[in-house]
């Protein structure tokens, strides 16, 4: 089950400059930054007491981010919740009838495991399920 809030994904064109947002009128600091290739996505962390904020910027045109941020632009693009066992949870919810993204966990940035659940099922949220790495 749903362990807590792990972050709130939000898509920008340059996590550069969007740290006049982040860093200079909130007062954030960037605790860490990672690429995900298969994802074609850059991102950029900042803890907020219990919650990140991650930053999402586009690799090449062809990946989600950047056809989000054509769509929409930027902001918002997902929540996601840490779990303990993403595999088991993705079970759980096909059982349940949910709708996923992916039906098999795949590389997150920093070493996590994770999934998306379609926004179709989650009332037009789209959904990530985090796992992480465990211990040392």
């Amino acid at each position: 089950m749903i362990k807590k809030i792990d972050h709130i994904g939000i898509a920008v064109a340059k996590t550069g400059e969007a740290k006049d947002v982040y860093e200079g009128l909130l007062g954030l600091r960037l605790a860490s930054t990672d690429e995900v290739p298969t994802q074609k996505v850059r991102t950029a962390f900042y803890p907020c007491h219990d919650v990140r904020l991650e930053l999402l910027e586009p690799t090449s045109p062809e990946s989600t981010i950047a056809r989000f941020l054509e769509k929409k632009g930027e902001g918002i693009h997902h929540i996601a919740f840490e779990v303990d066992d993403v595999k088991a949870e993705l079970a759980r919810l096909t059982k349940a009838g949910v709708e996923l993204i992916d039906k098999q966990p795949r590389p997150g940035a920093h070493h996590t495991q994770i999934a998306f659940l379609h926004p179709r099922s989650t009332r037009g949220v789209l959904i990530e399920l985090v796992q992480r790495p465990q211990g040392p």
